[in-house]
């Protein structure tokens, strides 16, 4: 009798991440994205699918907006008293999706657009950020049946159980306009495949797409639990979104020095340095040591103005960058990028715990 080889019953080659960014600060349509990640279909098996937009809110650009998953009317009723009694709600509605075959048991899918309560700001004694980030844990954590998965200004996270060009078909993702796009398609490893775990994960305007396995899951998370986020959504790549939070926002680490952390490199690397990029280097891996991950990934992280891209320091999942003109695209694969943009000024490889970045009307840092 034949035996199956590995390979030919499971997707060695993990997920499929795609990013798409003007830089120019141009926004253009979701369908792109949604093409991108056709092209990688066989590196999903329809357990996760998802992707987060910037730009798509211009109209409410200065309040947070909040996607939020039900599992229940009860559910969306004790969110909604729990929102109101928190922030003042400018709107609020049901997003927009649309029949599709591939996409079953959806939850209730709304989104509010809100300002913290100056009131309740004032007595929090907390900035703005800080204050909507525990409102956020608040709901995650003590209001059964309710997951807020995206709460930045001027983005969303638009997710799902399903191959990814299903889920941007569900969400209508052709009919949004935005400077940046990035993309998921799952294949979950050892966690389960449901509509709070899809990809993207994000935390006010960061969101991160990943393609691999953290092995210093429980280590990252017991350490990041400390400063108080709350990892409630079943999977490896919630961590680094609130590892993120917490160097950026939180400890004001540049985006090149978080990568440093991040994928920091090996201390006999390191010690071959020059003396100034050593020390830092040595300041950085001693102080947030908690915050180093291991195990295979490339990630792709999404922020107000601007697109960050990094693989582990072994390089053991692949990833791409393409540039043409004003526009970069980032993916899993080349192909995922040529099906778009074929005639390209520059592609290449990114290295090993290599930082890449672009920001509206800055170009490459």
């Amino acid at each position: 009798m034949y035996e199956l080889r590995e390979g030919e019953f499971r997707n060695i080659s993990g997920c499929a991440i795609s990013g798409i960014f003007s830089r120019s600060g141009n926004r253009f349509s979701g369908r792109r994205i949604i093409d991108s990640m056709k092209v990688m279909h066989e590196r999903s098996n329809g357990l996760g699918g998802g992707f987060a937009a910037y730009g798509i809110y211009p109209e409410y650009k200065e309040f947070y907006a909040l996607h939020v998953f039900y599992d229940d009317t009860q559910a969306r009723k004790d969110c909604e008293s729990f929102i109101d009694a928190h922030f003042d709600i400018i709107n609020l509605s049901r997003i927009p999706t649309r029949k599709t075959p591939a996409i079953t048991d959806e939850p209730l899918i709304w989104r509010y657009f809100v300002a913290p309560l100056p009131t309740r700001l004032a007595e929090s004694q907390l900035d703005e950020k800080e204050y909507t980030v525990r409102c956020v844990f608040a709901i995650n954590t003590s209001i059964k049946g309710a997951y807020v998965v995206s709460g930045g200004k001027n983005m969303g996270v638009f997710k799902a159980v399903g191959y990814p060009e299903d889920v941007g078909e569900f969400y209508k993702l052709e009919e949004y306009e935005g400077y940046c796009f990035t993309a998921h398609g799952r294949y979950p490893t050892n966690t389960p495949g449901w509509w709070g775990g899809a990809h993207p994960f994000s935390l006010l305007d960061h969101s991160v797409v990943h393609n691999g396995e953290i092995s210093s899951y429980d280590a990252n998370r017991r350490a990041i639990e400390m400063y108080g986020y709350k990892c409630t959504l079943q999977t490896d790549t919630e961590v680094i979104t609130y590892i993120i939070d917490f160097l950026h926002r939180r400890k004001g680490l540049s985006f090149k020095e978080v990568c440093s952390v991040m994928a920091a490199p090996f201390w006999s690397t390191i010690e071959a340095m020059p003396e100034d990029d050593r020390n830092e280097l040595i300041y950085l891996r001693s102080t947030f040591s908690s915050q180093l991950i291991t195990g295979p990934f490339s990630i792709i992280v999404g922020f107000e103005g601007g697109i960050m891209a990094l693989n582990d320091r072994l390089k053991l999942r692949s990833m791409v960058v393409g540039e043409k003109d004003e526009m970069v695209y980032i993916a899993s694969e080349e192909a995922a990028i040529r099906v778009i943009q074929n005639d390209l000024d520059r592609i290449r490889a990114p290295k090993g715990g290599e930082c890449v970045m672009f920001t509206v009307d800055k170009g490459d840092e």
